[in-house]
């Protein structure tokens, strides 16, 4: 089983070149429109999986409080910019100018976590604290995948 630093990387390293699809696609192409679904919905699931297996634990250490609350913000910045984007057509003029923005923050935040973020964490949780994190973390993204659509619908609601 991976680790949770493994199993959070693999899914960026995913996401990664799925912005680079995106961005490297026609626009209204049919390929665009397949790889931002997929995007959309494995970020969702991956940030809510994440939040609720990493970002828990590292929250209750002193150092991880402001780390935590720092990345579930950029989460919740990225996720607005994203149901921004969700609810335009691919093709419409101003969505890759809201993709491009999408695609830098959300590799910062990416970038950011991994080298900050997981270095500090290595430092200040102990492997065996964490250990079967990685499998949490799989298994509570595999049931976030099928609640993505009722979140979305209860969050439009409020």
């Amino acid at each position: 089983m991976p680790t949770i630093y493994e199993a959070i990387k693999k899914d960026h390293d995913e996401h990664r070149a799925l912005l680079a699809t995106i961005a490297d696609s026609a626009k209204g192409k049919s390929d665009r429109k397949q790889a931002w679904d997929r995007f959309y919905h494995d970020v969702k699931a991956h940030a809510a999986a994440e939040e609720e297996t990493f970002y828990s634990k590292l929250i209750s250490k002193t150092w991880g409080q402001d780390a935590a609350r720092h990345s579930v913000h950029e989460h919740q910045q990225l996720d607005d910019l994203m149901e921004e984007l969700n609810g335009m057509a691919v093709d419409d003029d101003g969505w890759s100018d809201k993709f491009g923005k999408l695609k830098h923050d959300y590799e910062h935040h990416i970038d950011e976590e991994e080298d900050d973020v997981f270095t500090r964490a290595r430092e200040v949780i102990d492997d065996a604290e964490i250990e079967g994190f990685g499998s949490r973390f799989l298994q509570r993204k595999s049931e976030e995948a099928g609640l993505i659509d009722e979140k979305r619908s209860d969050s439009l609601e409020d």
